[in-house]
């Protein structure tokens, strides 16, 4: 097996023409898959990896950084016996960063922590910007930009649709880039606040009562709500980790914050709550490649140049603005707390992280637990800011992704502007730095 030969003392480097032979014999037991779904046409050598075991056992390959270059499976689950002489791969991990960084974009900060400042580094450490606020005067109070018609808990819309045809909604209303937050098939405020910023968007007026209306929009907008899906080798590769502590001592000693499985990457894939997409399919393994399910379509990215974003904090929702002054997309989002509010004013967007690390310094940050350290957590969608950082002019705040999306416009956050990871990234391949940032009340 080949990562018995890894593991052995007295392995020092392996051939790259013997490492290509094992993997291109179909007969092989094992084979070694990378997070894209494809066979490594090498063998890491012995000091530049860690071999470790994830949620289900499998043998996995670490780098120093803590990101996976390779989970170890069986070769009859990459070429399963319908792909014979076909097709010699299965898709991978869908990435939604594999595109290329826009014009713009500074790929150092790719992977970067938050901050991209060492804490060996000689400044001080009041100097190292953080995620979470400290004290510091509040910028000059914002002009009134605030939408028009407001949605409260205490105005609600109502809707008489079934559970299908609210999720026909959602999905409609995700694929405009007006964003309902975690697809789960219930009416709520992040969709009533969708519905009305959907209508400041085109200047139309949706019924969220009239589901043969809906049906119709969903339909010339890419199709029905729900496909079916066949989840792939790669998806069942991982990387997963078994749990995500709660201790952030804890977290800084995992290799990667990682998804802890199919079903929680697949529900963020598609936009969706877990547990929704776990009643959608009864009694499913999630973990087993080739198995059928079924999804919710919520299309591609929106696209455009937001040059302007006004987060309104009674609203808990984000607006992005475009060069024409119009609206491009909307956003539900936990912004600020009563004990850590969120700045006022205007700021701008600084760098834009994807990906990015996190740095716990409890000098600047809130105290979590016991834990007096900084401690340095490692990339991953379920680290403390997800997926997304986008740095504020002012120090300490940016808008960044979540682990748990199905929080997002429910609960406060610590200062912070935080959205569900697929808002953040959408919002972030929009942006630019110098982009303003207006926060209204």
């Amino acid at each position: 097996m080949i990562l018995a030969v890894l593991a052995a003392a007295s392995l020092t480097s392996v051939s790259t023409a013997s490492a290509q032979s094992v993997y291109d014999d179909r007969h092989s037991q094992m084979l070694l898959v990378s997070p894209e779904g494809d066979i490594l046409d090498y063998v890491p050598e012995v000091g530049e990896v860690m071999i470790s075991r994830d949620r289900m056992g499998r043998t996995v390959l670490i780098d120093r950084r803590g990101n996976l270059v390779a989970t170890e499976i069986p070769a009859e689950s990459y070429y399963p016996p319908r792909q014979r002489g076909g097709n010699r791969g299965l898709p991978g991990v869908y990435d939604p960063y594999a595109e290329p960084a826009p014009r713009g974009w500074d790929d150092d900060v790719t992977t970067a922590s938050i901050p991209d400042i060492d804490p060996r580094d000689s400044l001080p450490l009041e100097g190292m910007p953080q995620d979470m606020p400290y004290g510091g005067p509040d910028l000059p109070a914002p002009a009134d930009t605030a939408p028009a018609r407001t949605v409260t808990p205490e105005i609600p819309v109502k809707s008489n649709l079934s559970r299908l045809e609210i999720t026909a909604l959602q999905v409609f209303l995700d694929r405009e880039g007006i964003s309902p937050g975690v697809i789960d098939g219930k009416m709520g405020q992040n969709v009533n606040k969708a519905i009305v910023a959907w209508e400041q968007m085109t200047g139309e007026t949706l019924d969220p009562n009239n589901a043969d209306d809906i049906l119709e929009r969903l339909r010339l907008s890419g199709g029905l709500a729900i496909k079916s899906y066949t989840i792939t080798a790669g998806d069942a590769a991982g990387p997963f980790v078994a749990s995500i502590p709660d201790d952030y001592a804890h977290k800084a000693q995992l290799p990667a914050m990682s998804y802890t499985s199919t079903a929680e990457m697949l529900a963020e894939r598609f936009h969706m709550d877990e547990g929704y997409l776990r009643e959608l399919n009864p009694g499913v393994d999630f973990s087993i490649p080739g198995t059928t399910i079924k999804v919710v379509e919520p299309g591609p990215y929106k696209k455009g140049n937001v040059t302007r974003i006004v987060a309104n904090k009674g609203l808990k929702q984000v607006f992005a603005y475009g060069e024409d002054g119009g609206l491009i997309a909307a956003y539900p989002a936990s912004i600020g707390s009563a004990d850590t509010p969120s700045p006022s004013g205007t700021v701008t967007i600084e760098r834009i992280a994807l990906n990015p690390g996190y740095t716990y310094n409890p000098k600047i940050n809130f105290q979590q637990g016991n834990n007096t350290q900084i401690l340095q957590i490692p990339p991953g969608p379920n680290g403390p800011v997800g997926t997304v950082w986008l740095a504020l002019s002012k120090p300490t705040y940016g808008i960044h992704g979540t682990p748990e999306p199905s929080k997002i416009g429910r609960t406060q956050s610590h200062g912070c502007i935080r959205l569900t990871n697929w808002d953040a990234t959408e919002l972030a391949k929009m942006v630019k730095p110098g982009v303003t940032v207006e926060f209204v009340e």
